[in-house]
């Protein structure tokens, strides 16, 4: 049997891939993200909080355009995205789309330099800024048409070899950098903490509440944004503001 792959075989799999894609069950997704929801407002009652203090972040890296679609035309409004991309091509295809138009585009990915442009460019919120650099050529390339790129400090709070992020002691120069860009608006910190580490969301509160003690001049500083699936209720506990889900919602990455 002849199975050398021929262009035209490579072109057949890739577009029964993309139809596997985007072939999903509509009410499955959408009931995920009412339970999350609904997890997300018992959370909220039993830390004593609102639940309109808590943003519902739908991380939707690696699934279609069409997911969020439907879950944008629910309701849901922010979007949570790694690969760039990826993610531009969803944003570009979903900006004409009837329901789509509020929808709200983090980036939750890796920052590389050549890459910020384009960052910079297409989405409404950066949650993983670390270095100085990739602050300033932010803030240059932001489109004077729009809004400042808001914009939270990615912490690495259990200092884990493994994660991105920068150092609590190293958040006083950032923050001073930071600050003073026009075309950034920065609203908080951002953590992905070890995992069994359950004092983490408590110390990345405590470092939250004095950044806004000591940088009075921050207006908009009133974002934390630490839980994920498996935790975003203990995150919610310990004063997250925003909760990132992904599996939950739109079931495991293929």
């Amino acid at each position: 049997m002849n199975t050398t792959s021929t262009p035209q075989n490579n072109a057949t799999s890739l577009a029964d891939k993309k139809n596997n894609e985007d072939d999903f069950d509509a009410a499955e997704l959408i009931a995920n993200w009412q339970q999350v929801s609904e997890q997300v407002a018992q959370a909220s009652v039993q830390a004593q909080r609102q639940k309109d203090e808590i943003t519902l972040l739908a991380v939707s890296k690696t699934k279609p355009a069409e997911m969020i679609a439907t879950l944008a035309r629910q309701g849901q409004r922010d979007f949570g995205e790694n690969y760039l991309q990826e993610a531009i091509e969803k944003i570009q295809a979903l900006r004409q789309q009837p329901q789509c138009e509020h929808i709200v585009w983090h980036y939750i990915g890796s920052i590389q330099r050549n890459k910020t442009r384009d960052i910079a460019e297409h989405f409404d919120w950066v949650q993983t800024l670390e270095r100085e650099i990739i602050a300033k050529r932010l803030n240059e390339q932001r489109p004077a048409e729009l809004p400042a790129l808001n914009v939270l400090i990615q912490v690495n709070i259990d200092n884990e070899d493994s994660k991105s992020g920068c150092l609590p002691a190293e958040l006083p120069n950032l923050i001073s950098t930071i600050k003073d860009y026009e075309r950034l608006q920065l609203r908080g910190l951002m953590i992905i903490p070890a995992k069994a580490n359950t004092d983490a969301f408590a110390r990345t509160k405590q470092l939250f509440d004095s950044i806004k003690r000591e940088y009075p001049e921050l207006k908009q500083w009133d974002t934390l944004s630490m839980g994920m699936s498996d935790d975003m209720s203990a995150a919610i506990a310990n004063g997250s503001t925003m909760v990132r889900v992904g599996t939950a919602i739109f079931g495991a990455r293929g």
